[in-house]
């Protein structure tokens, strides 16, 4: 297979295209290439007048060719395959139990099924359908379903968000190929297996869990759901039963794809096994029009249906020493109301495929570190604290799960804001004007106000006076990590903390990836469940 690297087209191109500067690049004829593969497209928007497609090619020749070494764009490379083999030679007693069927569960449960594992999936949420008739009616009217909400449920907290499937990890195992692969053959648009920022979308994500479900199953695998683990039963130092609510399995193998908001299960785990604090990150939601985002990003080209509605993605380092950020940037979306506890507003980003809706958001956030709210003492400190904000924006919302919203130019004076401007909120199930510095901790108010203010200097109008604020955002990432060894065991023998909420992952991608790394770490130590001695 041969790469070539850096081949720019402009936006409005055809698939013949490809080929002609394919052929152009290596000197070859248009019909010497016999198949050619798109491996990564993105866009370059630095010239706003001549905005152009990158891609990197994969194409086979049906000639003989020699790499010329003068040319640094084109290479030989190895077909892309993810492999993983059963090697393992301890056998189990039971079938292996995965807690969490979020993309973490979900593919460390694939990966197991598929080598002849039979693993049983608990999920204490519900399934992808009824879920979402209890969020809906809690969008709606401020009904909270504590078990089926935006964090807990089939598919896990990324059901309900924009579907990215970025990472910043190298992927060298090929688990990210094995991902994106496997949400393609369940329905997902094959293009996220090359662009540059993949992402699904909430709408057709839900359709793609069901697909994996169901081949998980027939492979073998057992979801329960509405079954929360309330108890882990210890022996000699390993694992060898669980409790549900309403069930006792035996098992020895445990993987803990809990999620980031579990924290029931965390307070469980707390005194079994060993947990430690881990910074994360706490801010607001921020809503400006997406015809805004776009013109300043694509200029007289915004709107162009191969652009589609632009992103961004900024950090800055603040004067006392924080890093502010964007995070989780949904063009074209909403904000999601995504409590999981009651008396706490919790705040979360959108999108569905299209990205067509009037709003661009995104979190901004600020570090926090474990000395902020004494994580060095205590590991479940990260959760009251987060806890304490969460409740204190429910407070100043005026109740019901109502966000408080303010204008970035009254955020910046401390004021209430009266009225809206050209920008209005889209968090469901509504929202109250209140002061924002009164559920965030001083120092976070101050970062965001100078972060937001530097965003400005990098995206026109990004600091506008009407730009909505809604509080709070503080479930980036897990507060709290359970500590695993080399061969990604917990202190207990047999259990497996894995994905965002064990501390290991921040996103889809590498949640799925954690997942899959988790279930060949498993499948070298053990048996399949249908070798027999």
């Amino acid at each position: 297979m041969i790469r070539i690297q850096q081949v720019k087209l402009p936006i409005e191109h055809n698939e013949e295209d490809l080929y002609i500067k394919a052929a152009e690049s290596l000197k070859v004829k248009r019909e010497d290439i016999s198949t050619l593969s798109v491996f990564r497209k993105s866009i370059d928007a630095r010239k706003k007048d001549e905005i152009m497609f990158i891609y990197a090619l994969d194409v086979e020749l049906n000639i003989d060719y020699k790499i010329s070494k003068r040319n640094n764009n084109v290479v030989v490379v190895d077909p892309f395959i993810y492999e993983a083999e059963a090697t393992g030679e301890k056998v189990l007693k039971n079938r292996p139990v995965i807690v969490g069927s979020g993309p973490a569960g979900l593919f460390c449960a694939l990966l197991l099924a598929e080598k002849g594992y039979n693993p049983i999936i608990l999920e204490r949420g519900k399934k992808v359908k009824d879920r979402v008739k209890d969020i809906e009616k809690f969008w709606k009217d401020g009904t909270l379903n504590l078990d089926s909400n935006i964090q807990f449920g089939e598919g896990g907290a990324g059901t309900f968000s924009d579907g990215k499937l970025n990472t910043l990890i190298k992927d060298r195992s090929k688990r990210g190929k094995k991902v994106l692969e496997e949400f393609v053959a369940a329905g997902a648009p094959a293009e996220i297996t090359y662009v540059n920022k993949p992402h699904i979308g909430t709408d057709l994500l839900r359709n793609v869990l069901v697909s994996i479900r169901k081949k998980i199953i027939s492979l073998g695998g057992t979801f329960r759901f509405e079954e929360c683990v309330t108890d882990i039963k210890i022996k000699d130092n390993s694992v060898y039963r669980i409790v549900t609510e309403s069930d006792i399995i035996e098992t020895d193998v445990l993987v803990l794809a809990i999620g980031h908001s579990a924290r029931d299960t965390f307070a469980m785990l707390h005194g079994k096994l060993e947990l430690t604090a881990k910074p994360f990150s706490i801010g607001v939601r921020i809503e400006h029009p997406q015809k805004m985002i776009s013109e300043a990003q694509y200029g007289e080209m915004a709107g162009h249906p191969n652009l589609g509605p632009a992103d961004y993605k900024f950090v800055h380092k603040c004067k006392n020493g924080r890093s502010v950020y964007t995070f989780c940037m949904c063009p074209g979306g909403v904000v999601t109301a995504s409590a999981s506890e009651t008396g706490g507003v919790v705040t979360n980003g959108m999108s569905f495929h299209d990205r067509d809706l009037e709003n661009a958001n995104s979190a901004i956030v600020v570090s926090i570190n474990p000395e902020d709210f004494g994580g060095e003492n205590d590991p479940m400190a990260g959760i009251e604290f987060q806890r304490q904000w969460e409740r204190k924006a429910f407070e100043i919302g005026g109740g019901n799960y109502k966000a408080p919203v303010q204008l970035f130019k009254d955020f910046k004076e401390k004021k209430v804001s009266t009225s809206f401007g050209e920008i209005y909120p889209t968090y469901r199930p509504g929202s109250t004007f209140a002061n924002l510095w009164d559920c965030l901790p001083s120092y976070v108010c101050e970062s965001l106000v100078e972060g937001i203010s530097a965003f400005g200097n990098w995206l026109t109008d990004y600091d506008r006076t009407d730009a909505v604020l809604t509080g709070v955002e503080t479930r980036t990432s897990s507060p709290l990590r359970i500590t695993r060894d080399d061969d990604l065991q917990s202190n207990i023998r047999g259990i497996y903390p894995c994905g965002e909420g064990s501390g290991y992952a921040g996103g889809i991608m590498s949640a799925s990836i954690d997942g899959l790394k988790v279930a060949e770490q498993i499948i070298k130590t053990y048996k399949p469940l249908n070798i027999k001695e």
